[in-house]
Protein backbone atom coordinates (compact mmCIF):
# COMPACT_ATOMS: atom_id res chain seq x y z
CA UNK A 1 0.00 0.00 0.00
CA UNK A 2 1.53 3.18 -1.24
CA UNK A 3 1.09 6.07 1.34
CA UNK A 4 -1.24 8.63 1.06
CA UNK A 5 1.58 11.12 0.90
CA UNK A 6 3.02 9.83 -1.80
CA UNK A 7 0.29 8.81 -4.02
CA UNK A 8 0.89 11.55 -6.16
CA UNK A 9 4.06 11.89 -6.88
CA UNK A 10 4.07 7.91 -7.57
CA UNK A 11 1.13 8.63 -9.99
CA UNK A 12 2.65 10.94 -12.00
CA UNK A 13 5.29 9.17 -11.82
CA UNK A 14 3.58 6.30 -13.68
CA UNK A 15 2.06 8.76 -16.05
CA UNK A 16 4.72 10.11 -17.05
CA UNK A 17 6.55 6.60 -17.63
CA UNK A 18 3.81 5.28 -19.42
CA UNK A 19 3.52 8.17 -21.75
CA UNK A 20 7.28 8.35 -22.17
CA UNK A 21 7.19 4.81 -23.23
CA UNK A 22 4.46 4.99 -25.48
CA UNK A 23 6.40 7.80 -27.50
CA UNK A 24 9.37 5.53 -28.15
CA UNK A 25 8.03 2.34 -28.40
CA UNK A 26 10.55 0.00 -26.74
CA UNK A 27 10.82 -3.54 -29.14
CA UNK A 28 8.02 -1.41 -31.43
CA UNK A 29 5.29 -2.44 -28.74
CA UNK A 30 2.18 -0.21 -29.42
CA UNK A 31 1.59 2.69 -27.91
CA UNK A 32 -1.63 1.19 -26.50
CA UNK A 33 0.05 -1.28 -24.19
CA UNK A 34 2.09 0.69 -22.33
CA UNK A 35 -0.58 2.75 -21.34
CA UNK A 36 -2.57 0.42 -20.06
CA UNK A 37 0.27 -1.05 -18.27
CA UNK A 38 0.66 2.35 -16.30
CA UNK A 39 -3.50 1.77 -15.83
CA UNK A 40 -2.97 -1.71 -14.53
CA UNK A 41 -0.30 -0.51 -12.19
CA UNK A 42 -2.11 2.41 -10.79
CA UNK A 43 -4.85 0.09 -10.17
CA UNK A 44 -2.71 -2.78 -8.52
CA UNK A 45 -0.90 -0.14 -6.11
CA UNK A 46 -4.68 1.06 -5.48
CA UNK A 47 -3.88 4.60 -6.22
CA UNK A 48 -6.89 4.88 -7.87
CA UNK A 49 -10.29 2.72 -7.85
CA UNK A 50 -12.05 0.81 -10.63
CA UNK A 51 -15.11 3.71 -9.78
CA UNK A 52 -12.31 6.68 -11.25
CA UNK A 53 -11.48 4.44 -14.36
CA UNK A 54 -14.86 3.32 -14.67
CA UNK A 55 -16.00 7.45 -14.86
CA UNK A 56 -13.13 7.96 -17.07
CA UNK A 57 -13.52 5.45 -19.52
CA UNK A 58 -17.23 6.92 -19.34
CA UNK A 59 -15.72 10.31 -20.55
CA UNK A 60 -13.86 9.02 -23.31
CA UNK A 61 -16.86 7.31 -24.94
CA UNK A 62 -17.90 10.55 -27.19
CA UNK A 63 -14.60 10.54 -28.65
CA UNK A 64 -14.15 6.60 -28.86
CA UNK A 65 -17.58 7.34 -31.22
CA UNK A 66 -16.32 10.13 -33.34
CA UNK A 67 -13.63 8.05 -34.14
CA UNK A 68 -15.28 4.69 -35.00
CA UNK A 69 -17.62 6.89 -37.13
CA UNK A 70 -14.57 8.60 -38.87
CA UNK A 71 -12.73 5.06 -39.53
CA UNK A 72 -15.69 3.30 -40.89
CA UNK A 73 -16.05 6.29 -43.53
CA UNK A 74 -12.35 6.39 -44.18
CA UNK A 75 -12.04 2.86 -44.79
CA UNK A 76 -15.22 2.91 -46.94
CA UNK A 77 -13.37 5.78 -49.13
CA UNK A 78 -10.38 3.36 -49.50
CA UNK A 79 -12.29 0.60 -50.15
CA UNK A 80 -14.29 2.10 -53.33
CA UNK A 81 -11.21 3.85 -54.30
CA UNK A 82 -12.46 7.53 -53.14
CA UNK A 83 -8.71 8.53 -52.27
CA UNK A 84 -7.19 6.64 -55.55
CA UNK A 85 -9.51 9.12 -57.69
CA UNK A 86 -8.40 12.07 -55.93
CA UNK A 87 -5.00 11.37 -56.06
CA UNK A 88 -5.68 10.64 -60.05
CA UNK A 89 -7.01 13.71 -60.41
CA UNK A 90 -4.53 15.72 -58.46
CA UNK A 91 -1.74 13.83 -61.09
CA UNK A 92 -3.87 14.55 -64.39
CA UNK A 93 -5.08 18.31 -63.63
CA UNK A 94 -1.00 19.15 -62.70
CA UNK A 95 -0.76 19.01 -66.86
CA UNK A 96 3.12 17.82 -65.88
CA UNK A 97 4.12 20.82 -63.36
CA UNK A 98 5.40 19.19 -60.23
CA UNK A 99 4.44 22.89 -58.94
CA UNK A 100 0.51 22.26 -60.19
CA UNK A 101 0.39 19.19 -58.43
CA UNK A 102 2.16 20.20 -55.11
CA UNK A 103 -0.41 22.39 -54.94
CA UNK A 104 -3.18 20.19 -55.94
CA UNK A 105 -2.41 17.28 -53.24
CA UNK A 106 -2.05 20.71 -51.05
CA UNK A 107 -5.87 21.28 -51.81
CA UNK A 108 -6.97 17.67 -51.74
CA UNK A 109 -5.28 17.21 -48.46
CA UNK A 110 -6.99 20.41 -46.85
CA UNK A 111 -9.94 19.18 -47.62
CA UNK A 112 -10.17 15.55 -46.16
CA UNK A 113 -8.70 17.18 -42.96
CA UNK A 114 -11.63 19.21 -42.92
CA UNK A 115 -14.34 16.98 -43.89
CA UNK A 116 -13.32 13.66 -42.84
CA UNK A 117 -10.26 14.65 -39.84
CA UNK A 118 -6.75 14.87 -40.08
CA UNK A 119 -6.26 11.13 -39.26
CA UNK A 120 -7.90 10.46 -43.04
CA UNK A 121 -5.26 12.65 -44.59
CA UNK A 122 -2.27 11.12 -42.28
CA UNK A 123 -3.19 7.68 -42.64
CA UNK A 124 -5.39 6.91 -45.84
CA UNK A 125 -4.48 9.87 -48.15
CA UNK A 126 -1.19 9.69 -47.45
CA UNK A 127 -0.66 5.95 -49.39
CA UNK A 128 -2.79 6.66 -52.51
CA UNK A 129 -1.04 9.94 -53.08
CA UNK A 130 2.49 7.57 -52.64
CA UNK A 131 0.50 5.45 -55.13
CA UNK A 132 -0.24 7.88 -57.76
CA UNK A 133 3.29 9.83 -57.50
CA UNK A 134 5.19 6.67 -58.49
CA UNK A 135 3.08 5.69 -61.26
CA UNK A 136 4.25 9.15 -62.28
CA UNK A 137 7.46 8.84 -61.70
CA UNK A 138 8.33 11.53 -59.15
CA UNK A 139 10.19 12.76 -55.93
CA UNK A 140 7.67 11.55 -53.67
CA UNK A 141 8.56 13.01 -50.32
CA UNK A 142 7.30 16.74 -51.03
CA UNK A 143 4.00 15.55 -51.74
CA UNK A 144 3.75 12.62 -48.63
CA UNK A 145 4.79 15.72 -46.17
CA UNK A 146 2.39 17.94 -47.61
CA UNK A 147 0.11 15.19 -46.27
CA UNK A 148 1.15 14.84 -42.65
CA UNK A 149 1.84 18.55 -42.39
CA UNK A 150 -1.82 19.64 -43.54
CA UNK A 151 -3.10 16.87 -41.71
CA UNK A 152 -2.10 19.25 -38.74
CA UNK A 153 -2.23 23.03 -40.19
CA UNK A 154 -5.91 22.37 -41.49
CA UNK A 155 -7.25 20.66 -38.11
CA UNK A 156 -8.92 23.63 -36.31
CA UNK A 157 -11.42 24.48 -39.76
CA UNK A 158 -14.17 23.08 -38.11
CA UNK A 159 -15.26 20.60 -34.59
CA UNK A 160 -14.77 17.45 -36.80
CA UNK A 161 -11.56 18.13 -38.83
CA UNK A 162 -9.19 16.69 -35.62
CA UNK A 163 -10.27 14.37 -32.71
CA UNK A 164 -8.37 16.44 -30.41
CA UNK A 165 -10.67 19.76 -30.75
CA UNK A 166 -13.13 16.82 -28.58
CA UNK A 167 -11.01 16.12 -25.97
CA UNK A 168 -9.76 20.05 -25.74
CA UNK A 169 -13.85 21.11 -25.49
CA UNK A 170 -14.67 17.93 -24.22
CA UNK A 171 -18.00 18.49 -22.86
CA UNK A 172 -18.09 22.38 -23.47
CA UNK A 173 -17.69 22.37 -27.73
CA UNK A 174 -18.49 26.32 -29.08
CA UNK A 175 -21.64 26.20 -31.39
CA UNK A 176 -20.30 25.96 -35.29
CA UNK A 177 -21.24 30.03 -35.41
CA UNK A 178 -19.20 30.54 -32.76
CA UNK A 179 -15.81 28.50 -33.70
CA UNK A 180 -16.07 29.49 -36.71
CA UNK A 181 -15.33 33.30 -35.81
CA UNK A 182 -12.87 32.14 -33.58
CA UNK A 183 -10.82 30.15 -35.73
CA UNK A 184 -11.76 30.83 -39.33
CA UNK A 185 -8.97 33.46 -39.89
CA UNK A 186 -6.20 31.59 -38.15
CA UNK A 187 -7.08 28.28 -39.71
CA UNK A 188 -6.93 30.22 -42.73
CA UNK A 189 -3.82 31.85 -42.07
CA UNK A 190 -2.27 28.50 -40.87
CA UNK A 191 -2.96 26.96 -43.91
CA UNK A 192 -1.94 29.22 -46.16
CA UNK A 193 1.61 30.12 -43.96
CA UNK A 194 2.20 26.18 -44.04
CA UNK A 195 1.88 25.93 -47.89
CA UNK A 196 4.12 28.86 -48.54
CA UNK A 197 6.94 27.00 -45.95
CA UNK A 198 6.69 23.82 -47.50
CA UNK A 199 6.96 25.29 -51.49
CA UNK A 200 9.77 27.27 -50.88
CA UNK A 201 11.35 24.21 -48.53
CA UNK A 202 11.02 21.94 -51.41
CA UNK A 203 11.16 24.20 -54.48
CA UNK A 204 14.47 22.24 -55.70
CA UNK A 205 12.54 19.09 -56.18
CA UNK A 206 9.37 20.98 -57.38
CA UNK A 207 11.11 21.96 -60.27
CA UNK A 208 11.31 18.99 -61.99
CA UNK A 209 8.77 17.93 -64.63
CA UNK A 210 5.93 14.54 -64.68
CA UNK A 211 7.71 11.93 -66.76
CA UNK A 212 4.83 10.02 -66.71
CA UNK A 213 0.97 10.58 -66.63
CA UNK A 214 -1.65 8.24 -65.21
CA UNK A 215 -5.13 6.59 -66.61
CA UNK A 216 -8.09 8.21 -65.58
CA UNK A 217 -9.72 6.59 -62.45
CA UNK A 218 -13.55 6.20 -62.39
CA UNK A 219 -15.42 6.04 -59.70
CA UNK A 220 -17.52 3.68 -59.60
CA UNK A 221 -21.46 3.40 -58.23
CA UNK A 222 -20.40 2.66 -54.71
CA UNK A 223 -17.38 5.25 -54.55
CA UNK A 224 -20.08 7.92 -56.06
CA UNK A 225 -22.73 6.58 -53.02
CA UNK A 226 -19.49 6.62 -50.65
CA UNK A 227 -18.76 10.35 -51.57
CA UNK A 228 -22.38 11.40 -51.07
CA UNK A 229 -22.54 10.05 -48.07
CA UNK A 230 -19.67 11.87 -46.54
CA UNK A 231 -20.89 14.67 -47.57
CA UNK A 232 -24.19 13.99 -45.89
CA UNK A 233 -22.42 13.03 -42.59
CA UNK A 234 -20.57 16.69 -42.83
CA UNK A 235 -23.91 17.80 -43.28
CA UNK A 236 -25.36 16.06 -39.88
CA UNK A 237 -22.72 16.94 -38.28
CA UNK A 238 -22.48 20.75 -38.95
CA UNK A 239 -26.20 20.90 -37.68
CA UNK A 240 -25.01 19.24 -34.72
CA UNK A 241 -22.13 21.68 -34.54
CA UNK A 242 -24.66 24.27 -34.76
CA UNK A 243 -26.78 23.66 -32.09
CA UNK A 244 -23.61 22.55 -29.38
CA UNK A 245 -24.31 19.16 -29.25
CA UNK A 246 -21.79 16.15 -29.18
CA UNK A 247 -20.51 15.01 -32.21
CA UNK A 248 -19.65 11.63 -31.40
CA UNK A 249 -23.02 9.90 -31.46
CA UNK A 250 -23.84 11.57 -34.68
CA UNK A 251 -20.90 10.67 -36.47
CA UNK A 252 -21.04 6.91 -35.71
CA UNK A 253 -24.96 6.69 -35.89
CA UNK A 254 -24.51 8.63 -39.75
CA UNK A 255 -21.39 5.93 -40.23
CA UNK A 256 -23.40 3.18 -39.59
CA UNK A 257 -26.44 3.84 -41.73
CA UNK A 258 -23.99 4.43 -44.59
CA UNK A 259 -22.16 1.64 -44.00
CA UNK A 260 -25.11 -0.86 -43.93
CA UNK A 261 -26.38 1.20 -47.00
CA UNK A 262 -23.35 0.62 -48.90
CA UNK A 263 -22.57 -3.82 -47.62
CA UNK A 264 -26.23 -4.12 -48.35
CA UNK A 265 -26.02 -2.68 -51.79
CA UNK A 266 -23.09 -4.78 -52.93
CA UNK A 267 -24.10 -7.50 -50.50
CA UNK A 268 -20.60 -7.67 -48.76
CA UNK A 269 -20.11 -8.70 -44.69
CA UNK A 270 -19.67 -5.47 -42.52
CA UNK A 271 -17.76 -7.14 -40.41
CA UNK A 272 -14.31 -6.75 -42.62
CA UNK A 273 -14.83 -2.99 -42.28
CA UNK A 274 -14.97 -3.50 -38.61
CA UNK A 275 -11.81 -5.22 -38.82
CA UNK A 276 -10.41 -2.24 -39.96
CA UNK A 277 -11.15 0.15 -36.85
CA UNK A 278 -8.76 0.75 -35.17
CA UNK A 279 -9.68 -0.83 -31.70
CA UNK A 280 -6.07 -0.01 -30.21
CA UNK A 281 -6.25 3.75 -30.98
CA UNK A 282 -9.52 3.75 -28.64
CA UNK A 283 -7.94 1.74 -26.32
CA UNK A 284 -5.19 4.18 -25.95
CA UNK A 285 -7.77 7.03 -26.00
CA UNK A 286 -9.65 5.76 -23.05
CA UNK A 287 -6.73 5.29 -21.27
CA UNK A 288 -5.62 8.36 -21.59
CA UNK A 289 -8.65 9.70 -20.14
CA UNK A 290 -8.09 7.25 -16.91
CA UNK A 291 -4.61 8.25 -16.44
CA UNK A 292 -5.39 12.51 -16.95
CA UNK A 293 -8.16 11.85 -14.06
CA UNK A 294 -5.86 10.10 -12.04
CA UNK A 295 -4.03 13.34 -12.30
CA UNK A 296 -6.90 15.20 -11.25
CA UNK A 297 -7.68 13.01 -8.20
CA UNK A 298 -4.35 13.83 -6.37
CA UNK A 299 -4.49 17.61 -7.55
CA UNK A 300 -1.88 17.63 -10.15
CA UNK A 301 -3.54 20.41 -12.27
CA UNK A 302 -3.39 22.82 -9.53
CA UNK A 303 0.20 23.23 -11.08
CA UNK A 304 -1.43 23.75 -14.54
CA UNK A 305 -3.68 26.36 -13.12
CA UNK A 306 -1.44 28.29 -11.91
CA UNK A 307 0.48 28.26 -14.82
CA UNK A 308 -2.71 28.77 -17.13
CA UNK A 309 -4.07 32.17 -14.38
CA UNK A 310 0.06 33.35 -15.04
CA UNK A 311 -0.86 33.33 -18.82
CA UNK A 312 -4.19 35.25 -18.28
CA UNK A 313 -2.36 37.63 -16.18
CA UNK A 314 0.00 38.97 -19.05
CA UNK A 315 -3.07 40.11 -20.89
CA UNK A 316 -4.77 38.97 -24.22
CA UNK A 317 -1.54 39.05 -27.07
CA UNK A 318 1.09 37.79 -24.92
CA UNK A 319 -1.02 35.16 -23.52
CA UNK A 320 -2.42 33.89 -26.30
CA UNK A 321 1.08 34.06 -27.51
CA UNK A 322 2.72 32.20 -24.42
CA UNK A 323 -0.07 29.51 -24.24
CA UNK A 324 -0.12 28.93 -27.94
CA UNK A 325 3.55 28.58 -28.17
CA UNK A 326 3.84 26.63 -25.17
CA UNK A 327 1.46 24.29 -25.33
CA UNK A 328 2.36 23.79 -29.02
CA UNK A 329 5.97 23.02 -28.29
CA UNK A 330 4.62 20.65 -25.36
CA UNK A 331 2.81 18.24 -27.78
CA UNK A 332 6.05 17.31 -29.20
CA UNK A 333 7.37 16.13 -25.57
CA UNK A 334 4.07 14.22 -23.76
CA UNK A 335 2.10 14.04 -27.64
CA UNK A 336 -1.31 16.01 -28.30
CA UNK A 337 -3.79 13.80 -26.97
CA UNK A 338 -2.73 13.76 -23.47
CA UNK A 339 -1.44 17.46 -23.94
CA UNK A 340 -4.88 18.31 -25.27
CA UNK A 341 -6.69 16.28 -21.99
CA UNK A 342 -4.88 18.00 -19.59
CA UNK A 343 -4.66 21.40 -21.35
CA UNK A 344 -8.81 20.85 -21.97
CA UNK A 345 -9.83 19.54 -18.17
CA UNK A 346 -7.55 23.08 -17.15
CA UNK A 347 -9.05 25.16 -19.17
CA UNK A 348 -12.54 24.32 -18.29
CA UNK A 349 -11.91 24.11 -14.89
CA UNK A 350 -10.07 27.56 -14.48
CA UNK A 351 -12.76 29.34 -16.93
CA UNK A 352 -10.14 31.13 -17.92
CA UNK A 353 -11.10 34.08 -20.81
CA UNK A 354 -12.02 32.55 -24.36
CA UNK A 355 -8.52 34.10 -26.28
CA UNK A 356 -6.80 31.13 -24.19
CA UNK A 357 -8.71 28.58 -24.34
CA UNK A 358 -8.65 29.09 -28.49
CA UNK A 359 -4.48 29.53 -28.32
CA UNK A 360 -4.80 26.30 -26.20
CA UNK A 361 -6.43 24.78 -29.16
CA UNK A 362 -4.62 26.17 -31.67
CA UNK A 363 -1.43 25.19 -29.60
CA UNK A 364 -2.26 21.32 -29.70
CA UNK A 365 -3.57 21.24 -33.52
CA UNK A 366 -0.94 23.00 -34.78
CA UNK A 367 2.05 22.41 -32.04
CA UNK A 368 2.73 18.56 -34.14
CA UNK A 369 3.83 19.78 -37.03
CA UNK A 370 6.96 20.22 -35.12
CA UNK A 371 8.34 16.88 -34.57
CA UNK A 372 7.22 13.05 -35.45
CA UNK A 373 6.00 12.57 -31.80
CA UNK A 374 3.90 15.21 -31.78
CA UNK A 375 0.58 13.38 -32.57
CA UNK A 376 -0.69 10.19 -32.97
CA UNK A 377 -1.28 10.46 -36.61
CA UNK A 378 1.99 12.00 -37.46
CA UNK A 379 3.28 8.63 -35.84
CA UNK A 380 0.30 6.50 -37.78
CA UNK A 381 2.09 8.73 -41.15
CA UNK A 382 5.26 7.42 -40.44
CA UNK A 383 4.71 3.85 -39.76
CA UNK A 384 2.73 3.25 -43.08
CA UNK A 385 5.60 5.24 -45.33
CA UNK A 386 8.16 2.67 -43.61
CA UNK A 387 5.42 -0.12 -44.85
CA UNK A 388 6.10 0.99 -48.14
CA UNK A 389 10.10 0.77 -47.26
CA UNK A 390 10.55 4.38 -46.94
CA UNK A 391 12.54 6.08 -44.55
CA UNK A 392 11.48 9.34 -43.23
CA UNK A 393 13.83 9.83 -39.58
CA UNK A 394 12.91 12.14 -36.82
CA UNK A 395 15.48 14.80 -37.69
CA UNK A 396 14.07 14.61 -41.28
CA UNK A 397 11.00 15.65 -40.35
CA UNK A 398 11.97 18.05 -37.63
CA UNK A 399 14.17 20.12 -39.71
CA UNK A 400 11.33 21.45 -41.64
CA UNK A 401 8.45 21.02 -38.63
CA UNK A 402 11.33 23.68 -36.85
CA UNK A 403 10.30 26.35 -39.71
CA UNK A 404 6.64 25.39 -40.53
CA UNK A 405 5.44 25.37 -37.16
CA UNK A 406 6.31 28.23 -35.31
CA UNK A 407 5.71 30.47 -38.53
CA UNK A 408 2.52 28.68 -38.81
CA UNK A 409 1.63 28.77 -35.25
CA UNK A 410 2.54 32.48 -35.28
CA UNK A 411 0.64 33.48 -38.01
CA UNK A 412 -2.39 31.91 -36.87
CA UNK A 413 -2.26 33.11 -32.98
CA UNK A 414 -2.00 36.38 -34.42
CA UNK A 415 -5.36 35.89 -36.45
CA UNK A 416 -6.72 34.75 -33.16
CA UNK A 417 -5.67 38.03 -31.40
CA UNK A 418 -6.94 39.69 -34.37
CA UNK A 419 -10.11 38.13 -33.92
CA UNK A 420 -10.01 38.78 -30.18
CA UNK A 421 -9.76 42.53 -30.74
CA UNK A 422 -12.25 43.23 -33.42
CA UNK A 423 -15.13 40.88 -31.57
CA UNK A 424 -13.97 41.43 -28.04
CA UNK A 425 -17.47 39.24 -27.13
CA UNK A 426 -16.35 36.27 -29.42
Amino acid sequence: MIPAATAPVVICVVVAISILLMLIRPRNIPEVYWICAGIVVLLILRLISLKLTGHALLKAVDVCLFLIGMMLLSELAREHGVFDWLSSIAIRRADGSCARLFALVYVIGTVVTILMSNDATAVVLTPAILTAVRKAKVQPLPYLFVCAFIANAASFVLPISNPANLVVFHGAMPPLAKWMLSFGIPSVLSIVTTFFVLRLIFQDELRAGIENGVEEYILNSNGKLVVASVGLVVAVLLWASYFGKDLGLPTFLAALVITAVVCIKEKSNPLTLAREISWETLALVGGLFVMVDAMVSVGAMEYTKHWLAQAESLGVAAGQLVTGFLVGTGNNLVNNLPLGLIAGRTVQATHVRTSLADAVLIGVDLGPNLSITGSLATILWLIALRREKLDVSFWDFFRIGVIAMPLALLAALAGSILVQFWFPAS
